[in-house]
């Protein structure tokens, strides 16, 4: 049973020739941009984000349309990336653009942590919310990603969230209130193409993804949210398919 599991997770020969050569262009992409961005003054909670948002979309599009195997493949050359990037240090622009100065002096961590935290909540939703666990991605990717920035640019309401490491970490209501507005957004969309419901439906439905998604990113620890606004998304989607 164990085995059968490993090998839904890992890329056949016909994946890895089709989707090796894309999906590590798509990357290399999005690390160049963000860290291009860094060196032009743009602050880290947008170069991150803006990493995050393109392989969190990258992994959505590709389930969709290719299924798990190729989100494990573009998993195992982000990871190899972003290893080589906490290698490397502040030598690498890169490395710059991910590393939040209030992370300080722990940035490594608060990068190799939300990598695995990533991983992990990808494959907690694929055992149990197969279905629904690319809009996890989704959620995670667009939601999350845009939380930062908001908050960032007008974020008044601060409040702490727990961490690790003793560093202070904080988020705003409006950086919660666009998690949970975009969430509910991207939720609505995805269900109305992959389900019969009516729009009413799939916005009532979607609106309590984007308020779980919310709640769950403002109470979960530094660094777990990519893991634990996921396996929210999946399941509460999942939940409202199941039962109709």
């Amino acid at each position: 049973m164990f085995q059968k599991l490993i090998e839904r997770f890992l890329p056949e020969a016909d994946i890895l020739q089709q989707l090796l050569l894309p999906i590590l262009l798509v990357s290399l992409f999005a690390a160049l941009l963000s860290a291009w961005m860094k060196r032009k003054g743009i602050r880290t909670p947008y170069t991150r984000k803006t990493f995050h948002f393109v392989i969190f979309s990258l992994a959505g599009i590709l389930q969709y349309h290719y299924g798990l195997q190729a989100v494990s493949l573009l998993g195992g050359i982000v990871f190899i990336m972003v290893v080589v990037a906490v290698i490397v240090g502040k030598k690498w622009w890169f490395f710059r653009a991910l590393a939040r100065e209030t992370d300080a002096p722990h940035e490594k961590k608060f990068i190799i942590l939300p990598l695995l935290a990533t991983a992990i909540g990808g494959i907690i939703s694929n055992i149990f919310f197969p279905g629904t666990a690319y809009i996890g991605y989704f959620v995670g990717g667009w939601g999350d990603a845009i939380g930062e920035p908001v908050g960032t640019r007008w974020g008044k309401h601060k409040y702490t969230v727990p961490t690790l490491f003793g560093v202070r970490a904080t988020r705003s209501i409006e950086g919660s209130t666009a998690v949970m507005l975009l969430s509910t957004t991207i939720a609505t969309i995805c269900l109305m193409q992959i389900t019969p419901f009516g729009f009413a439906n799939c916005l009532l439905y979607g609106a309590i993804c984007g308020l779980a998604a919310a709640v769950v990113e403002s109470i979960s620890s530094h660094g777990l949210d990519n893991l634990t606004i996921q396996v929210c998304a999946a399941g509460v989607l999942h939940y409202f398919i199941s039962i109709n």
